[in-house]
């Protein structure tokens, strides 16, 4: 082999080697720098992949109560007085008293309509077993009281006290009601039934179970 053979042999292999890649020493050299940049990396992705996730429309959940799932239960209330059709009529458990008037053809003529106005409240609820009495007009609180006095009745109303026309005085007659309480009673006007002094906590249960048969609320 002559010398520029062997030249020729020698020099591809020393300028491969200058020219060749170490990647253990590159590593070693470099691995502080490529640990940081693959960890901006991979939070760079995090966080675009959270972004993405927030900008997606969700899937809107709807979320029923059992009260929602539960039939609505039905009541039966009496309607008396001066109303076109005085009656018991059917209705649901959420129904107002407004709602009664209209089953029963609303106020007649007859109707004492300043009374209704002064001692009924139309948005009341109702109560399963509720009795209400529409007055005529003329049949005041005075007349009611003048005929309790004589013995008599007037049509259509009880000669028991009514709880929601009855005065401080008239309700201060009755056992275990004083003035206090008396006005209390006014004061949770209107009333659907005799009950509704026991379950408001008017009055004490003992004292309801002795004036019971002697109060209405009608």
């Amino acid at each position: 082999m002559t010398e520029i053979e062997e030249f020729e042999v020698k020099l591809p292999k020393e300028m491969g080697k200058e020219a060749g890649f170490d990647f253990d020493e590159f590593l070693s050299k470099y691995k502080v720098p490529l640990g940081i940049g693959l960890a901006g990396i991979l939070l760079i992705s995090f966080g675009v992949l959270v972004f993405y996730k927030a900008i997606q429309p969700q899937d809107k959940i709807e979320i029923i109560s059992e009260e929602g799932e539960k039939t609505e239960q039905t009541i039966f209330c009496d309607i008396g007085g001066a109303v076109e059709k005085p009656g018991v009529y059917e209705l649901t458990s959420s129904s107002r008293l407004d709602d009664l008037l209209i089953k029963a053809g609303g106020l007649s003529a007859e109707a004492d309509r300043d009374w209704v106005e002064k001692n009924l409240n139309r948005a009341q609820k109702l109560a399963d077993g509720a009795k209400i009495y529409i007055p005529l007009v003329g049949q005041s609180a005075k007349d009611i009281e003048k005929s309790v006095e004589s013995g008599g009745q007037v049509a259509g109303v009880t000669t028991k006290i009514n709880i929601n026309t009855a005065s401080a005085s008239e309700l201060d007659k009755l056992w275990g009601i004083g003035a206090v309480r008396a006005q209390d009673i006014i004061d949770g006007r209107s009333y659907q039934s005799i009950e509704e002094l026991k379950t408001k906590k008017i009055i004490p249960s003992n004292v309801y179970e002795k004036i019971k048969d002697q109060i209405s609320v009608f």
